[in-house]
């Protein structure tokens, strides 16, 4: 057998910061870049997360230290850009987000991004203003989110969510029922759907709900792929397959 030689002046690193008891975003992401190991791959680091909710001790879970000290061992592997794949910042709000990749690019001269700022950049560069929301979350979550999204000029038209809490159980959904989901909010025009939550397996199924419903889906999976790609120098285009975002 040939052995393969990898250039490391031309392979592109992505380390991704990943809740404890996520199960789902590291098998997409992995599938999403499969056969462009040449190129970029894609490396995890984790730190607790367990539940979703208001209460103190799920809101303490995304504490900087415990990222940052993961974005320390991320960059030890000399990645090229670090991603927060995870969705606090929506309830936290987006300056969160802003703040700690500051502070991660501080700690390790590494540039960051999170899965809800890499939305948003999206949402602008495609002049999304008016959207669906789906999420597996409690309410008051929900409402968070879309109080957040208005603060930026993103209209929500249509939202459901599940009304869980526990981490582990989001990936545990069935696709019908994500399938109904989509079914649910998909009766108004709008410029795009947003699937909050990166332990939620919606990203399965983006491709056949986007040619369902005629909408771009912006999963936070797949738009913080794109923006680590970009961030990298790559060229998203090269993610085949897995929906409209990477084909514009």
């Amino acid at each position: 057998m040939e052995k393969v030689i990898y250039d490391p002046n031309e392979q592109k690193k992505i380390g991704m910061l990943t809740p404890s008891s996520n199960t789902v975003l590291e098998p997409i992401c992995s599938n999403m870049l499969a056969g462009l190991e040449k190129t970029v791959t894609v490396h995890y680091g984790r730190f607790r997360v367990t539940k979703i909710s208001l209460e103190d001790d799920a809101l303490s879970q995304f504490d900087d230290e415990p990222m940052l000290e993961a974005s320390r061992l991320l960059a030890d592997a000399d990645v090229d850009v670090i991603a927060w794949n995870g969705t606090s910042g929506g309830w936290l709000g987006f300056d969160t987000d802003v703040r700690l990749c500051d502070r991660i690019k501080q700690e390790t001269g590494i540039c960051a991004t999170t899965s809800m700022l890499s939305q948003m950049k999206l949402f602008r560069k495609d002049h999304v203003k008016r959207i669906h929301l789906i999420t597996p979350y409690t309410k008051d979550i929900q409402e968070k989110l879309i109080r957040e999204y208005a603060k930026y000029g993103i209209e929500v038209v249509n939202n459901t969510c599940l009304e869980q809490y526990v981490n582990r159980s989001f990936s545990l959904i069935p696709h019908e029922r994500i399938e109904e989901m989509f079914a649910q909010v998909c009766t108004e025009p709008a410029d795009g759907i947003s699937v909050v939550c990166t332990n939620f397996p919606a990203m399965w199924d983006v491709k056949a709900m986007e040619e369902k419903y005629g909408i771009t889906v912006y999963d936070t999976i797949n738009t913080v792929v794109w923006d680590c790609l970009d961030m990298a120098g790559l060229d998203p285009a090269l993610v085949q397959n897995w929906g409209r975002l990477f084909e514009k």
